[in-house]
């Protein structure tokens, strides 16, 4: 097994040589494929109903056919782990299934919070955004503004009391939000795949194989995660996790 895997690292540092020669020669690069994690393999699970717990959510908000957790998205609120994470990696896939939806994902949700967690509220931690692209296209139009503040493309941010330095870009104004570098989220009814990693206070997405946003010196750094409902309908599914050192 040694001596293998010793052998793909000499044919790919060959291969980096070979491109690298090529680049000089003005010829084009080859059309390599990306990293993409799927979930599987030692260490990942596979998150279900009975890893998940009741909030502040109507029982029927939430409800679960095998491996896809679907969402009302009534009332406003978070459907939170059992158990509680601190160094972790998580894949999952989500999907609107109306224009214009609005949801996210949460990490490092403090107990405390969301022990006083209250009907139609949202919990503190660190949310990625799961935006629609008709929200950018309603906000406008009711508005009459530049949707300058947002994405729909995977924003990262703080929610309460949470803190976070986010990586750049950043929406304007000195914010705290994390901007994707490139826009990749797919409107509905289209499945995204977002891959998320959280390790000492550090958290990293990527949208659809490609990482685009984050931030670090994130506080706090342990806790639950969450699915959030924000009025509209939307599906997760395949949410697996592997907890890191």
């Amino acid at each position: 097994m040694r001596r293998f895997a010793t052998q793909i690292i000499v044919a790919a540092g060959l291969g980096l040589v070979g491109y690298s020669a090529l680049a000089l020669q003005g010829v084009e690069k080859p059309n390599l494929p990306k990293a993409y994690i799927t979930g599987e393999g030692e260490g990942w699970k596979q998150l279900g109903a009975a890893d998940f717990m009741t909030a502040n959510c109507d029982p029927d908000t939430f409800t679960w056919k095998g491996s896809t957790v679907s969402c009302t998205g009534k009332p406003s609120g978070a459907l939170p782990s059992v158990k509680q994470y601190t160094n972790f990696e998580l894949v999952m896939q989500w999907r609107h299934l109306s224009s214009a939806g609005n949801s996210g994902l949460f990490v490092w949700c403090p107990k405390s919070a969301l022990d006083v967690l209250k009907r139609d509220q949202l919990p503190e931690g660190i949310e990625i955004q799961v935006l629609d692209h008709g929200y950018t296209t309603n906000y406008e139009k009711e508005t009459g503004k530049k949707a300058d503040w947002f994405t729909t493309h995977g924003d990262v941010f703080p929610v309460g009391k949470s803190k976070m330095k986010p990586f750049p870009p950043t929406a304007p104004g000195g914010s705290s939000r994390s901007f994707p570098r490139k826009r990749l989220s797919r409107a509905t009814p289209a499945w995204n795949h977002y891959y998320v990693r959280c390790i000492n206070g550090e958290v990293r997405l990527w949208v659809n194989g490609e990482e685009v946003s984050g931030g670090t010196n994130c506080e706090p750094r342990t806790g639950h995660i969450a699915l959030e409902s924000e009025g509209a309908p939307v599906e997760f599914r395949e949410i697996r996790l592997r907890e890191l050192p």
